[in-house]
């Protein structure tokens, strides 16, 4: 690289701009693009060809057409991504309170509630493992627990699933997660 007094070169560590205006040997005195000057080892600097920095000649507007035509061959895929949140997000949703599955708890006794919570609940849970869903959470409600423990009864009588609390946030306390293994034998 041949550097000569009037070219325009930069610093490669510093963000240094300027003009040469004399050479010593290997040391070069350039004044910078805020008029002070500045003193480089002929190494420390990149020569800018000001004339030739953008060449476009070369470039005619049909390869420009051609480029353009060319990305437009190649359709963009469509890449639908899952957040993770979604992905580990139960599919089926039970609400067990009472007001949610009968109209009016008129002549029901506690007892009553109680077994069409229940029956609902291994209803909706059979529904999932025939329709192979891999997860639903039941919601129960904190209360004093009696339905919890009941539904939790329940579930431990099936060999092909495994529950724990839903996540809180989502759900609150109120709520248990229910995992179905496909792959298990009955």
């Amino acid at each position: 690289m041949t550097i000569k007094v009037g070219d325009i070169v930069e610093t490669i560590d510093d963000a240094i701009k300027g003009s040469v205006i004399k050479i010593e040997g290997h040391t070069i005195i350039i004044e910078s693009e805020d008029g002070f000057e500045f003193e480089f080892a002929i190494d420390e600097l990149i020569k800018l060809n000001t004339d030739e920095s953008i060449n476009l000649g070369s470039l005619t507007n049909r390869s420009i057409n051609d480029i353009a035509k060319e990305k437009e061959g190649f359709p963009k895929r469509k890449i639908s991504t899952v957040k993770p949140k979604k992905r580990h997000r139960p599919t089926f949703v039970v609400d067990l309170h009472i007001h949610q599955l009968t109209d009016s708890i008129k002549g029901m006794t506690n007892f009553d509630m109680l077994n069409l919570q229940l029956d609902t609940a291994r209803g909706q849970l059979e529904f999932a493992i025939r329709e192979r869903m891999p997860k639903m959470v039941f919601i129960h409600g904190v209360g004093e627990g009696v339905l919890k423990q009941e539904l939790h009864t329940v579930l431990r009588r099936y060999n092909k699933v495994t529950f724990y609390d839903a996540d809180y946030k989502e759900y609150g306390l109120g709520a248990t997660e229910v995992k179905i293994f496909q792959n298990a034998v009955n």
